[in-house]
């Protein structure tokens, strides 16, 4: 019966965190958002600032190197 308790208490945090939704839009939907410009050619680099922004280096078909900062939470590009 111990045992089992322990098992249980130690299990309590991960199945807390595996139901909690994060706040914001996915990684996986602000990059689709940036593939939807007609001269989108590949992403180069994503990173995470210590302020909390993804930062997103891409390239256009002319070759032309576009780098933004874009808030998690709201998908929006956010000035330097």
């Amino acid at each position: 019966m111990r045992t089992l308790l322990i098992s249980l208490f130690l299990l309590l945090p991960a199945t807390s965190l595996m139901a909690a939704e994060p706040d914001g839009k996915k990684l996986s939907q602000i990059i689709a958002e940036l593939e939807q410009n007609t001269d989108f050619a590949y992403i180069d680099e994503v990173d995470w600032d210590q302020k909390g922004f993804y930062e997103i280096e891409y390239y256009l078909k002319t070759g032309a190197k576009v780098e933004v900062r874009i808030d998690p939470k709201t998908g929006a590009i956010v000035p330097r």
